[in-house]
């Protein structure tokens, strides 16, 4: 059993809470949707599930209900113990902490984990990218994101939403928009829609290399994407690197997938 819409109404209203705007809540209130995200996440009975912003636990038991062992993070220090008294009878183990800054080995152990989580708009694009840079026990993620957010991080070269996340995430993980969910599901009602976004831990990275200094010359290219490299990355690469690299001096940092961040941060001459 998860939460109807009426459930999570009562609950905030018998323990006096509201959703909170600075951390970016909106609550899932449909339980088919739940249901749904829980299938396209695939987990069951082998699976240990990381939940991050568990919020009153509706997603939680969906995820409990597939038989998969469910660990809940949640940083609201006023919904913790309501959320506890929803799932803990369900066998769900709550950690309350910030999952910006926690301590991911303490929480994980060894792997394997699948992430399933609804993630707000101020903090899903730097976690993911978080996650997957220290966190490996975490092999797969099926997060909810704001659709743009979602369309930024499965991007590819050549599509609109291609940015510098894009790149970040392709090194490490292959990523795919599986589902839109529109903002009637939630409460409070977001403005735009959400997507499903799919991301499974590639086996060896993709770019391979000095994964610090691609990150370094991504964010430089991006930071003004408009610029031809030759401009964008001047005083941070040589121009005659670009040329090494197999890359035009005229070319915009849009137009280059992970493999060629990844010849240019290694091109030494």
């Amino acid at each position: 059993m998860t939460l109807s819409r009426r459930d999570v109404s009562e609950l905030l209203t018998a323990h006096g809470l509201a959703p909170s705007r600075a951390l970016g809540q909106n609550f899932v209130v449909d339980p088919n949707t739940v249901r749904r995200i829980a299938r396209l996440a695939r987990v069951g009975p082998d699976d240990r599930v990381l939940e991050i912003g568990a919020g009153l636990g509706s997603l939680t038991l969906a995820l409990r209900e597939t038989g998969a062992a469910v660990t809940a993070v949640e940083v609201d220090r006023g919904i913790v113990p309501v959320l506890r008294q929803v799932v803990e009878p369900a066998g769900v183990t709550v950690v309350e902490a910030d999952a910006m800054s926690v301590d991911w080995g303490t929480v994980t152990g060894s792997g394997p984990w699948v992430l399933v989580a609804n993630l707000p708009y101020n903090v899903a694009t730097p976690l993911v990218v978080t996650l997957l840079e220290t966190v490996p026990q975490v092999i797969r993620m099926l997060v909810m994101v704001q659709a743009e957010v979602g369309e930024r991080l499965a991007a590819r070269v050549g599509d609109e939403a291609y940015g510098a996340v894009s790149v970040l995430v392709d090194h490490w993980a292959t990523a795919e928009v599986v589902g839109r969910v529109p903002p009637t599901v939630f409460l409070p009602r977001p403005k735009v829609d959400s997507a499903l976004v799919s991301i499974t831990r590639r086996p060896v990275p993709l770019g391979g290399g000095d994964y610090g200094r691609m990150k370094e010359l991504i964010r430089a290219g991006f930071g003004q994407r408009r610029k031809m490299l030759r401009r964008s990355l001047a005083g941070v690469v040589d121009p005659a690197a670009l040329i090494g690299a197999g890359i035009r001096p005229e070319a915009r940092a849009e137009e280059l997938s992970v493999q060629d961040w990844a010849r240019l941060a290694t091109w030494k001459g």
